[in-house]
């Protein structure tokens, strides 16, 4: 069932009730929408002939998606650096290898840097993936400091003359502080040498209104440019991505919506505003 499908089912059927409207407000919160943007679908569809809701009601999401550039930089002819941030669990160490994969199939060298170095797993699965689609990957040892892979990748890549350098970085939110005094080491380890592009922050939309709160606590702490979000559809949880950028302002870049190297596409706003309604 999509998002709206069972608001637009009762507007259909005539007179909604009190308990039915507290009903699909309970049904919209539910799916991640948030309950500040869930109070304005619903007074905007209070509002309107039921011939006219669709449209008023997309014209009200469509301005809390972001406006700002949903495309990964490409002008420069130097180095360009993509970091990949997240918690652990969402898709990040994926997510880094389908961006090289897109990237190189796109004419681009791509190096790959291993910074989570806090779970071999993770360094194991991106060399996996970098053997997959033939691209160079830096590693360094288990429980290392992820700046020193950082400091040995941006140095390669330079060196190689690389288009692209993407960054695996750990993800353990549970130590909030020391991860993002990580993240901010590693970013300054690149920065002395060449400049952070993209910090995308990857986000499993099925955690809803905690992918939120992930959301803010990356915000402050480094200067995310936009998002990958996987797991992401017009149903159950896809109230989420609309709760993302309304709060944020920033774009969803890339969704995700499995494991091989080619799931994962550009966002389309209206194609997403779409699979809300069915």
């Amino acid at each position: 069932m999509s998002l709206f499908q069972r608001l637009f089912t009762a507007l259909r059927s005539g007179a909604i009730t009190d308990q039915e409207w507290d009903e699909i407000r309970t049904n919209l919160i539910a799916a991640d929408l948030g309950v500040k943007l869930v109070d304005q679908v619903i007074a905007t569809a209070k509002s309107v002939k039921v011939e006219d809701a669709k449209t008023a009601i997309t014209q009200v999401i469509s301005t809390w998606l972001s406006r700002k550039d949903r495309t990964l930089i490409t002008e420069r002819n130097s180095l360009k650096t993509i970091l990949i941030v997240g918690v652990n669990g969402t898709g990040k160490t994926t997510s880094a290898a389908k961006i090289a994969g897109v990237l190189k199939n796109n004419g681009s060298t791509v190096l790959l840097a291993a910074a989570d170095t806090f779970r071999a797993a993770a360094t194991d699965q991106l060399q996996t993936w970098a053997e997959r689609i033939k691209t160079e990957i830096v590693i360094g040892p288990v429980n290392s400091d992820p700046a020193s892979v950082a400091f040995s990748a941006v140095t390669k890549a330079k060196e190689g003359n690389y288009d692209y350098l993407i960054v695996d970085t750990a993800g353990r939110l549970h130590t909030k502080q020391n991860l993002m005094a990580e993240l901010g080491k590693v970013i300054k380890v690149i920065e002395k040498q060449s400049s952070v592009d993209e910090i995308l922050l990857v986000i499993d939309a099925t955690t809803g209104q905690n992918g939120l709160n992930q959301a803010k606590v990356f915000i402050e702490s480094v200067g995310i440019t936009g998002f990958i979000i996987t797991k992401l559809d017009g149903s159950a949880k896809g109230g989420v991505a609309l709760a993302i950028e309304k709060e944020s302002g920033l774009p969803i870049k890339f969704v995700a919506a499995g494991e091989q190297i080619s799931d994962l596409a550009p966002f389309d706003p209206e194609r997403y505003i779409q699979s809300l309604f069915g």
